[in-house]
């Protein structure tokens, strides 16, 4: 079981319509960290339901790496918006991947390419 199972992943429906054709949905395994299984086991609210400190895609993202304390501020994009230059992460990133839907105050175990990391999720603002 991943760990992040322990919260449930919240997306809009538009922004689910947005990534459907990200989401391969063939085989995702539950031990799996990627878009697609975090897609698979997302819960779909309506706009107005969504909670405001959720991370959905255009949100403003302040994260916390929970060993060294070093924080980072980013923004979820499409990946044809991205832009590390402006801080603009595509959602097919590890980190991404990792943090959409989740909500400020969670801590979200992710495999990064520098290794297992925890991020603590300090500050959303919504798009």
């Amino acid at each position: 079981m991943n760990q992040n199972e322990k919260n449930p992943v919240l997306i809009t429906q538009e922004d689910y319509n947005l990534l459907k054709p990200y989401f391969t949905g063939q085989n995702v395994n539950s031990n799996e960290m990627s878009l697609s299984a975090e897609l698979s086991r997302a819960i779909i609210v309506k706009d107005e339901a969504f909670p405001p400190h959720a991370i959905r895609l255009n949100s403003r993202v302040w994260i916390a790496e929970e060993n060294t304390g070093e924080t980072m501020e980013l923004s979820i994009v499409l990946p044809k918006y991205a832009d590390i230059k402006q801080k603009k992460v595509s959602v097919l990133t590890p980190i991404a991947a990792a943090l959409i839907g989740f909500r400020k105050g969670d801590s979200v175990k992710w495999q990064v390419p520098a290794g297992m990391k925890v991020f603590k999720i300090v500050e959303v603002l919504a798009p």
